[in-house]
């Protein structure tokens, strides 16, 4: 936290931090002034909204699938099977994503020549690309690894109650929406407003990994951003107002959401 008043300071590393002069607000409104902001205030936000509204509901619908699988083994197969994506690294997921996607040699353009696509489209390079795979490639890397704390609050139901609303003659939706659905119902508001939260915070290794020249315009987002500008640049100062920007708006966004959901389960949030 005491490194933050370097935002408001034209930090010299030299003179250190309270040697550095104070300049205000100056950095702040260099950054909102810069026409660049808007783009990578708009990248960013949409990224993250996309992320959070396609993102959020797979770990609780696989968890439900899962929990209904009544064979043990398939149950656990189908748990290791959707874990193991976590454990790849964002460098090899985004070779991966390089090899797959490849407009020469990726099995995605072959498939598309042979459905009777172009079968040379450079997914990698065209910004209008750049979201999906971020996203999808994200589910499917972490679907499996969220699931494991819905997975857990729905071991504790007890099947009585399932053969009860199987006995009264409630069919599959039914069940879910009356027996499972309140064990995880507190789970989901909490991870929700968590999610929500940090909906500013997207992962910095992915997209930058995924970025190159010709998608920046799409890509560039504040993490990528404040990195370029704070490490590879040196301007301490600026990239820690950008950064300090965007913890004060994910705190507003936390505390706003957090309201919202409150009013909408009888008074229950964080």
């Amino acid at each position: 936290m005491y490194g933050l008043i370097i935002a408001f300071k034209d930090f010299v590393p030299a003179k250190g931090i309270m040697g550095s002069s104070w300049v205000g607000m100056k950095w702040f409104k260099m950054f909102f002034e810069t026409p660049r902001f808007r783009q990578i205030l708009k990248n960013t936000l949409m990224l993250s909204v996309y992320s959070l509204v396609v993102g959020f509901p797979f770990p609780i619908i696989l968890a439900l699938v899962i929990n209904d699988i009544r064979a043990s083994k398939m149950k656990k197969f189908c748990q290791t099977v959707t874990y193991m994506p976590y454990f790849i690294s964002t460098v090899v997921l985004v070779g991966m994503l390089s090899v797959f996607f490849s407009p020469d040699s990726g099995f995605v353009n072959t498939l598309l020549a042979k459905l009777g696509g172009s079968g040379n489209t450079f997914f990698m390079g065209e910004g209008k690309y750049f979201r999906h795979m971020y996203v999808w490639s994200g589910i499917w890397q972490s679907m499996g690894w969220n699931s494991v704390i819905y997975i857990a609050a729905l071991s504790g139901v007890d099947q009585q109650l399932h053969e009860a609303a199987m006995i009264d003659g409630a069919n599959l939706i039914q069940q879910i929406m009356t027996v499972e659905w309140p064990a995880i119902k507190d789970m989901v508001v909490i991870q929700f407003i968590l999610q929500a939260g940090n909906i500013m915070s997207i992962g910095f290794e992915k997209a930058y990994a995924l970025q190159t020249d010709l998608n920046l315009n799409t890509a560039e987002i504040i993490a990528t951003y404040v990195y370029k500008k704070g490490l590879l640049d040196g301007d301490y100062s600026f990239s820690t107002a950008v950064g300090l920007f965007n913890t004060v708006v994910n705190v507003i966004l936390l505390i706003a959401v957090n309201k919202v959901v409150a009013k909408m389960n009888d008074g229950k949030g964080l």
